[in-house]
């Protein structure tokens, strides 16, 4: 069976539950494309995609920026263990999200527990990757990001 490449129904979902997902004002950048190698500023989380498409989505951004969000989303700003928590299930409610609309669209994709990374990171294993910046209202920008592979 030949496997569904479609990139850009898998990103527009992101984007459309990371606005469900965040609730709040927001704008969002065209694409970016890049190959081969991704570096991470500080805090991320990769789900992985498996099914009509495989792939893998990363959320990305600054400690800071995550922290805001918290507060934004539940009245107070989370540091360390705890705030690693809340960007592992955020992801997880956007990957989640994003694959029951791709669902209702007549696609199926399945999607790994989230992994958080803490760092700065280089990411390579991938043949190319799709960068969309989402600046969050009064909180600050959020990198969706979809490494796709050949």
């Amino acid at each position: 069976m030949q496997k569904y490449d479609g990139a850009t129904d898998l990103l527009n979902s992101a984007i459309e539950s990371i606005k469900h997902v965040f609730s709040r004002p927001m704008q969002v950048e065209a694409p970016h494309l890049f190959e081969q190698t991704l570096i991470q500023s500080d805090i991320g989380v990769l789900v992985g995609i498996v099914g009509d498409m495989e792939g893998r989505l990363i959320i990305e951004g600054e400690g800071r920026i995550f922290s805001n969000l918290s507060q934004s989303m539940y009245g107070m700003p989370l540091e360390g263990e705890m705030l690693h928590s809340f960007v592992g299930e955020m992801a997880n409610m956007i990957a989640g999200n994003t694959s029951t609309l791709l669902s209702n669209r007549g696609r199926h994709i399945d999607i790994t527990p989230p992994t958080v990374m803490v760092g700065k990171l280089q990411m390579y294993g991938f043949s190319r990757g799709i960068r969309v910046t989402v600046h969050l209202e009064a909180i600050g920008p959020v990198n969706t990001i979809l490494l796709l592979q050949a």
